[in-house]
């Protein structure tokens, strides 16, 4: 099916593209503050009353003068583009993503549940799980048709990363982020990061001449065991009993959903169990990237996009040369390409940039496990859809495998929510006066 994890989006099947893939801010470095007179505080308090006899007033004055006559420690940043009032009001809100703009330019009031700001539904995982299941399966759907013209999946990605960095740069530009100054060793690792995606990519196109779909998809499925497997032996995570148990009926219902024509031999196996192994590190990585457990990276995602993207533009094109296709690309432009296709192909690099910001936030606020147990619920929705749509004919065993992975979805996501609650619960009691 693709790539069932959050990150950039590759197709690696042409008959039915798939997604991978599902922000924090860049760190910071603080700066010599500026020394100013000090601040007339009741000379702007009593001007304010003058106006306005209201202690809101005052109160906005008194905070609005404060903000600019203090100088606060700065992000730093590589951007290249000189950075207007917008941009200053995003690197404020960068530096403090758990603050919420309230009137006044005062901080929204912590709740007692948290102790961070309230975040409201469009800030919530509901929200981004529901929009990457909406841009995975619409981006799935959409690919479908584009290759069928345009039989060209590594170009396709390439065209999907080209499309990436234009959004960035446009976001960029617009203000809505500010890049971090990563080091010589943090590049690196970014770089590595890059190869990953094309090793995975790549792993999983050969694999699928080796094995039948239905295998492959099957195998995709136990992406979560992966995933448990390295955190904990990597980064001593900890799973509770009921969330392992909920991942059964995910995995055991994909297999179901899928079942088919199953043939493999056993290097295409083994290929297709060392991309699942990669999918799964490459959402672990992702998290930790975005939200710097151990290190010092913690990208906001529009950031990490923008860095990735030309990396995998360069990778996916050098790929395509390799394999011949870019050949065929030209060859292709020159006698069949239209303008209802070239549109075509830039409406689907646009809702691919989407697809790609929308999972890398949805895995930031989530977690890896969380994306990639959402990555198996999607596969068997997009049989759904193929159904309604397409009128694909499925068995009763492949409609039953439907129905215990939509169940164990949703066991899978209560019993996330109850251990969260059960979490902010403890710290609300740890955090109260003895």
């Amino acid at each position: 099916m693709g790539k069932p994890n959050g990150g950039l989006y590759y197709p690696s099947n042409p008959s039915l593209a798939s997604s991978p893939v599902d922000p924090q801010t860049p760190p910071l470095t603080p700066s010599s503050e500026s020394s100013h007179p000090p601040p007339t505080w009741l000379g702007s308090i009593s001007s304010a009353l003058s106006r306005s006899p209201t202690a809101d007033a005052a109160l906005a004055a008194a905070s609005n003068y404060w903000m600019n006559t203090t100088t606060t420690p700065s992000t730093s940043t590589t951007s290249s583009f000189p950075l207007d009032e917008k941009s200053a009001s995003a690197r404020e809100r960068s530096r403090s993503p758990s603050r919420a703009d309230a009137p006044g330019g005062l901080p929204a009031p912590a709740t007692a549940a948290g102790g961070g700001a309230k975040a409201g539904f469009w800030d919530s995982q509901a929200y981004w799980l529901g929009l990457y299941f909406f841009f995975n399966l619409g981006l799935t759907l959409y690919n479908k048709g584009v290759l069928v013209k345009f039989p060209f999946p590594y170009t396709l990605t390439g065209l999907h990363a080209l499309s990436g960095s234009c959004g960035c740069y446009i976001a960029l530009v617009r203000g809505h982020f500010i890049p971090a100054r990563l080091t010589s060793k943090e590049n690196l690792v970014l770089v590595a990061f890059s190869v990953l995606y094309t090793i995975n990519i790549a792993v999983s196109n050969i694999s699928l001449q080796l094995v039948t779909v239905p295998v492959h998809q099957v195998v995709r499925s136990l992406t979560p065991l992966f995933t448990i497997f390295i955190s904990v032996f990597f980064l001593r995570s900890r799973f509770s009993a009921k969330k392992l148990m909920s991942l059964v009926p995910v995995m055991a219902g994909v297999g179901l959903a899928t079942y088919g024509d199953y043939y493999f031999t056993l290097w295409g196996l083994t290929l297709t169990l060392i991309g699942t192994f990669l999918a799964a590190l490459k959402t672990i990585v992702t998290n930790q990237i975005q939200t710097g457990h151990g290190n010092r990276l913690k990208l906001h995602p529009l950031d990490l996009l923008m860095r990735m993207c030309p990396l995998a533009f360069v990778q996916c094109v050098a790929y395509a040369y390799w394999t011949g296709e870019l050949d065929r690309v030209r060859t292709f432009g020159a006698t069949q390409m239209t303008r209802g296709r070239a549109l075509s192909l830039a409406v689907n690099g646009c809702i691919a940039f989407g697809l790609n910001v929308v999972s890398f936030t949805a895995n930031k606020k989530t977690s890896a496990l969380t994306m990639t147990v959402a990555a198996n619920v999607k596969q068997v929705l997009t049989i759904v859809l193929a159904v309604v749509i397409f009128d694909l004919l499925i068995t009763p065993l492949n409609a039953l495998g439907i129905a215990v992975t939509l169940f164990g979805g949703a066991w899978y996501a209560r019993t996330e929510y109850k251990e969260k609650q059960s979490a902010a619960k403890r710290r609300r009691l740890d955090s109260r006066p003895q």
